[in-house]
């Protein structure tokens, strides 16, 4: 019900706000206006987005998540979506997602409350921590970092069992899949 409300009253007020500036600076200047902070904000869009992923690259050769930069993604994705969107009131908002200072200062606030909620409700999302964390219990990029192969393929070193049921086995004792099929039984 929240979420209908929000996609009936932003653009009523983004008509009445509109018709409000158009009335005082005329028509075409409200309107070259908006195309103007469009164009404004996809430049700093752009110029954002490459920086994060920058970051998000450094910080996966790493080894490390990049939490931090996943999360300032996706409000570039929304603060771009709404400077195209024609209208001041998203174009506030929109550009409020792309000023780095305020972003960082929501997304710390927004991920410290997502952190208490999960240890409030006994997951725990943090590296290396027991209980209910990624992994079993382990750092999922520190402990087991990436490897690049011969050819520039990325490579994630793990463990695996095959479990084949004794009905399903087509192969001859005595053959190398077999004896550590059987290895695994024991």
């Amino acid at each position: 019900m929240p979420l209908l409300l929000l996609f009936v009253i932003v653009p009523v007020v983004e008509m009445w706000v509109l018709i409000q500036v158009g009335s005082k600076i005329g028509a075409l200047t409200t309107i070259a206006l908006v195309l103007l902070t469009a164009m404004i904000g996809l430049a700093l869009l752009r110029k954002q987005g490459v920086s994060t992923l920058a970051r998000a690259n450094q910080r996966m050769q790493a080894g490390e998540m990049p939490a931090k930069e996943m999360v300032e993604g996706l409000f570039l994705a929304v603060g771009g979506a709404l400077l195209l969107t024609p209208g001041f009131v998203t174009d506030l908002i929109g550009f409020s997602c792309l000023i780095p200072g305020l972003r960082s200062l929501v997304i710390g606030r927004l991920m410290k409350h997502v952190v208490m909620r999960a240890s409030a409700g006994g997951a725990s999302f943090g590296a290396g921590s027991a209980g209910g964390s990624f992994g079993g219990g382990q750092a999922p990029y520190r402990d087991r970092p990436f490897r690049r192969g011969r050819h520039g393929d990325d490579f994630i070193e793990g463990e695996y069992e095959r479990q084949d049921s004794p009905q399903q086995s087509t192969l001859e004792p005595g053959t190398p899949d077999q004896d550590s099929s059987e290895k695994g039984d024991r």
